[in-house]
């Protein structure tokens, strides 16, 4: 288990729990906001704070999606280069352009040699490519971390745990368990 923590108000903290597929599909569904209310020992009226933590909990893919650069999916074409250089650069189509046709990427080598603008050109075609479609899982990601959390806000809440009352309310199923036995462990009650 790694457990990186920082000790202050809205700063994230990951835990990493490795288990069999049962824990695993339970601690999946405990995504959302969780409500903590209580009586400090300091409070003299009897006044009930409250905390909220949100919870994102994710099953780590061991194989992610990858994607393959395919030879029919790039156009290359040659061109001839612009720029200082001399009647060489100008007069020769020694410029490498390959575009990746599903996404439009563009890749441009202009060295001397058109076969060392042909490497280069793959290169950072492929590298450009690889960018675009991390960003893409990433995006995904960030999405569903989002739909998995909520706003944080009140009403966005899972479960709320009342010491006062000894008590845990799970607002979507609408069950209620003891408190003393969920700290326990005996989360069955509210499944």
């Amino acid at each position: 288990m790694a457990l990186p923590w920082k000790p202050r108000n809205r700063i994230p903290f990951e835990v990493l729990i490795e288990g069999d597929a049962s824990l695993v599909s339970h601690l999946l569904n405990e995504s959302g906001g969780h409500r903590w209310q209580r009586v400090p020992p300091t409070e003299r009226n009897g006044r009930v704070h409250t905390s909220t933590v949100t919870v994102a909990a994710f099953q780590i893919e061991q194989n992610e999606p990858g994607w393959v650069l395919r030879e029919q999916d790039i156009k290359v074409f040659t061109t001839r280069d612009t720029g200082p250089g001399g009647q060489h650069r100008n007069t020769t189509d020694s410029c490498v352009v390959m575009r990746h046709m599903p996404t439009s990427i563009e890749a441009k080598a202009a060295a001397r040699s058109q076969h060392q603008n042909r490497r280069l050109a793959r290169q950072m075609l492929e590298a450009r490519v690889a960018a675009h479609y991390r960003s893409l899982l990433e995006a995904n990601k960030v999405q569903d971390r989002k739909a998995k959390v909520g706003s944080g806000e009140r009403a966005d809440k899972i479960r709320t745990y009342r010491e006062k009352d000894d008590r845990v309310t799970d607002h979507r199923s609408g069950k209620k368990a003891s408190l003393g036995r969920v700290i326990r462990g005996d989360l069955s009650l509210l499944w």
